[in-house]
């Protein structure tokens, strides 16, 4: 809550000594540029920005973190610095551009995004992370007079694949630049700010869990709101609960807590009750089962009319009848019709699928949904059509813009990755404008760009993650309904989930009432990061370097409490050596003959038994058609005759015919022992095993063989025998009368003393256990960066100088300059000349090999390449990749992915000048997808036409495939997350 509102007397006393002390201050001047007045949390972190601190903030979505980096901004402007804004995606780079640029003007604000440039040296400068990594390590002269860094949405580096360029930046921006660090609400802030301390100097850790918009939980059953809790539970009293959170918080938000002390919220006994009715329905078999979370059977949900209170949830008779069987979920545009008509809208639906994305906007326009007025169609439709003007005519359809724009008319629209993203900007803008009222969303929406809503909708809690369906977690569940409530325009916000069959209400409960989300690094040495490393620092700096990241500080942290474990079983462990003194010798020396022989009596039992299944195996893979053999045990015992052979199986399955006239496979199980043929009998060419007679006949011949007068038969046994044992009885003989010619083995409290050294054996395996596991999360990320530059060593990237130090070879230098997954791939391929014979067209198309990621494993064999010479760069990559791949085996490195081919034709057709339509024609691949992929194709090609020490002519080829590619949509483009 703004601090001036309801603070008691002794709050307003200081209040009043602040505003003393901050008169003629820069803070007092920024206040008065705002339109509304600072919350406490906001003003902490603004003070500390003004003491020149740097500062972590964790708030929730929508709390206003930002105004603490635009504080510094305003401060950097004031006093005639620079200020970096940095984001992790590029569309809320652009965002922000926008915004900063309307605030200070144009001329005061630049974008960096790797492929667009504007007013790159202005003193405020909007950038993606990777972007300043980058000037960091080429030493970049834009850094000069650099004062405040902003590193929006910093819990971003917890990403497993790009999480690693934040703590870079952190690691090696100047000491004398602040780091203003904005973060969603984490649980473990406080070990994230004391790192940010150690690396960064005076840091001012500052944790807020008051949302300015409180949030209310509801499920939607049918097309009726039920409040998820029993009581009146917003989300500052969910927090509020010790049970719940783990940070401290600041201001208002830490006093102000009406649940504080209390349990985990109860859940709505109706709800309950509902999910019980469910459950008892499948029991007794009265439903038609579930269907993968879709609609339901039975009588469903019948929701009394009732009247709504004021958050516009469902008060009063809400919870009566709730049981009268499934309730079958809601249609999209029942859900949206259902919020429209309580005022609830505009709504952002998360939808975990693009595609369902997609369809659910045109459900909603097939069913005859309007959301918007005549006038606002009209604004709409004049605004869309002004930002799609240069869209080319032959690429609208194939870009689904009639669709598009039809669906904005009627107030809906899609939000996804696989979008155009200019598309996405106008959704952007007009939802932000209010003409927009309903969005269908994947998660990447959650990621900062400013789209907040009245309410947000979950129709799942699970989403697939490219392996498996797995449920959300509580960290995404927050992120996600974060964003419902405006501040500023809504009273509160509202997060909906929709009942589905199999609802756990106590699960949905748990997700919306948890505020354990912790921030762990995903920060690992990598070989473009490594080799830059030691080309400023050196080796022997570079490690204690990276030994300062917050993955190492985490992983020693947890070492300490491993300490104490250790101390704490070294002690137990003396008590127990102790306990089993023995006064006739030394006891310990005993208790290691003891376990000595016990281990070579079980080792040559398992032995034994290895070879006695050996046996068997070999026995039973050596039998043929038409022998006779008798199965030793289980349900199969009896004659049977082998009708197929399994000789070549790892454990073989002969196929019999028993007596009992079945056919079945046999396993090894069915023998206790070796097994012998009895006899042999002709199996007739064409039996078949499912015709009467066929059987009929083959068993009376095996009868007739086996009552013929006994004759010598090879004993089949001998040659699957036991191995010799003998040198095992010998050992084991030499061991017990070691055991009993011991002086303690004759003590009288031999067992007691064993009883002790048992225990003692086995703590200490458990305490020699958590020493290794010590040693193992002990300098790891220095142990990794060892094992990198061993394998540039390998490859020639590093080498020694005359005083022994490593310096980059100059296939190393050209390392340096390629950013990306595949970085020392693409250093490989360039040394070998793989790009050489390339044109324009070829090498635009052979990048994407480098690149591209598809969605789906890749099926079946290589497609075929467009030209010979494309044909011998991919094949030269593949080569290449699959040595670097041993290599990184050899070295416990992770695999460099392979080289996918998936874009390859797209690219070549694009380049070549083909339509979007033609270019994409065959494949699955989204247009939104394709300009994204190509925007990263630019984005390489401009790092290769700056790598130094290449032929002279490779750069202009480079420049030459940046714009064939360059064209049509992908240049009407001008971001792409």
């Amino acid at each position: 809550m703004p601090a001036s509102e309801n603070i008691s007397p002794s709050e307003r006393y200081l209040a009043a000594k602040n505003r003393v002390a901050d008169q003629g201050t820069d803070l007092e001047e920024f206040r008065a540029t705002l339109a509304f007045a600072l919350d406490d949390f906001q003003d902490t972190a603004c003070r500390a920005v003004e003491a020149g601190r740097g500062v972590l903030v964790a708030a929730p979505t929508g709390a206003g973190k930002t105004i603490v980096g635009e504080f510094s901004v305003y401060l950097a402007l004031k006093r005639g610095h620079k200020a970096f804004y940095t984001t992790p995606i590029k569309a809320l780079s652009n965002q922000k551009f926008q915004e900063l640029a309307q605030k200070y003007g144009a001329e005061n604000v630049g974008l960096l995004t790797g492929d667009t440039s504007i007013n790159s040296e202005a003193p405020v400068v909007v950038m993606t992370t990777e972007v300043l990594r980058n000037m960091l390590y080429a030493d970049s002269h834009t850094l000069a007079g650099l004062a405040y860094v902003v590193m929006d949405e910093v819990h971003y580096l917890a990403d497993r694949f790009r999480g690693a360029v934040w703590e870079e930046v952190i690691i090696h921006l100047p000491s004398e630049v602040s780091v203003i660090s904005l973060s969603a609400t984490v649980s473990n802030a406080e070990e994230f700010g004391s790192w940010l301390g150690t690396v960064r100097g005076d840091t001012a850790v500052v944790v807020s869990e008051h949302r300015p918009v409180p949030l209310w939980q509801h499920v939607m059953v049918r097309r009726d709101l039920v409040d998820l809790f029993a009581e009146n539970v917003a989300f500052d009293e969910i927090a509020g609960s010790p049970e719940n959170t783990a940070t401290s918080r600041v201001g208002k938000s830490a006093g102000t807590n009406n649940n504080a002390g209390s349990k985990t919220p109860k859940i709505n006994p109706e709800l309950l009750k509902l999910a019980r009715s469910e459950s008892v329905s499948i029991g007794r078999g009265t439903s038609h089962g579930r269907r993968g979370g879709g609609g339901s059977r039975g009588r469903g949900y019948q929701q009394p009319s009732s009247a709504h209170d004021e958050r516009g949830g469902q008060r009063g008779n809400q919870n009566q009848g709730a049981s009268q069987g499934w309730a079958k979920a809601a249609s999209r545009p029942q859900v949206i019709r259902a919020l429209d008509s309580q005022d609830l809208l505009p709504a952002i639906t998360f939808i975990f699928s693009r595609a369902a994305c997609d369809a659910a906007v045109q459900q909603c326009a097939a069913a005859g949904l309007w959301l918007t007025s005549s006038d606002e169609q009209a604004e709409i439709a004049r605004r869309v059509d002004t930002a799609c003007a240069e869209l080319p005519d032959s690429d609208r359809d194939v870009l689904g813009f009639w669709g598009w724009r039809d669906g904005l008319l009627r107030g809906l629209a899609a939000h996804h990755a696989g979008m155009l993203p200019s598309f996405k900007e106008v959704v952007e803008d007009l939802f932000a404008d209010g003409l927009v009222r309903a969005v269908f969303a994947t998660e990447t929406l959650a990621l900062g760009i400013n789209m907040p809503a009245r309410t947000v909708i979950l129709e799942k809690l699970e989403k697939y993650n490219g392996e498996a369906h797995v449920g959300i977690t509580a960290g995404e569940y927050t992120q996600l309904t974060g964003r419902a409530g405006r501040r500023g325009i809504d009273v509160e916000g509202h997060a909906v989930v929709l009942w589905q069959p199999g609802t756990d209400p106590a699960a949905v409960g748990g997700l919306a009432s948890k505020r354990t989300y912790p921030l762990n690094s995903s920060f690992r040495p990598t070989y473009n990061m490594s080799i830059n490393l030691v080309a400023q620092f050196g080796r022997a700096r570079t490690r204690d370097i990276l030994e300062s990241s917050f993955a190492q500080f985490q992983a020693d942290r947890s070492v300490v409490d491993l300490a104490r474990q250790v101390r704490s079983r070294e002690e137990s462990l003396a008590g127990y050596e102790k306990s089993m003194t023995c006064h006739l010798g030394d006891f310990n020396e005993y208790a290691k003959l003891r376990r000595e022989l016990s281990d070579h009596e079980s080792g040559a039992s398992k032995s034994k038994a290895k070879q006695r299944r050996d046996s068997v195996v070999d026995s039973v893979a050596s039998l043929r058609p038409g022998d006779v053999i008798m199965v030793q045990g289980g349900r199969n015992a009896g004659y049977a005759v082998v009708l197929e052979a399994d000789a070549n199986a790892r454990v073989p399955r002969p196929g019999i015919l028993g007596i009992d006239r079945e056919y079945r496979r046999l396993s090894i199980h069915d023998f206790s022992g070796p097994v012998e043929a009895l006899a042999q009998v002709r199996v007739p060419k064409g039996f078949n095993p499912k015709v009467p007679k066929d059987k009929r006949n083959l068993l009376a011949a095996v009868e007739a063989k086996l009552n013929e007068p006994s004759q010598q038969r090879p004993h089949r046994s001998a040659a699957f025998g036991y191995a010799d044992s003998e040198s095992e009885n010998e050992a084991t003989a030499t061991l017990r009368r070691n055991l009993r010619a011991h002086p303690c083995h004759g003590c009288s409290e031999r067992e007691d003393h064993a009883r002790w050294s048992e225990r003692w054996w086995k703590l200490r395996k458990e305490t020699d256990g958590i020493v290794r596991a010590i040693q193992a999360r002990t300098n790891t990320i220095a142990r990794t960066f060892d094992r990198v530059i061993d394998l540039l060593a390998g490859y020639g990237f590093v080498v020694a100088d005359d005083a022994g130090n490593l310096r980059p070879s100059e296939d190393g230098q050209r390392l340096r300059r390629v950013y990306g997954e595949k970085d020392l791939l693409i250093a490989l391929a360039l040394r070998q000349g793989a790009f050489s014979d390339l044109d324009a067209p070829e090498l635009a198309a052979f990048v994407t090999s480098l690149v591209y990621q598809s969605k789906r494993d890749a099926e079946g064999s290589r497609p075929r390449m467009p030209s010979v010479s494309l044909e011998q760069a991919v094949e030269d990559v593949v080569v290449l990749w699959s040595r670097l791949q041993d290599a990184e085996e050899s070295h416990r490195l992770p695999l460099t992915s392979e080289p996918e081919l998936g874009l390859v034709w797209p690219m070549y057709k694009w380049a070549k000048g083909r339509s979007l339509q033609d270019s994409l024609h065959g494949t699955d691949l989204a247009a939104g997808d394709f300009v994204r992929w190509t925007k990263q194709v630019i984005d390489l090609l401009g790092q290769l036409s700056q790598v130094p020490s290449l032929p002279a002519g490779f750069s202009p080829v480079c420049r030459q495939a940046m714009d064939l590619v360059r064209r049509g949509v992908v240049a009407y483009t001008a971001v792409v997350d």
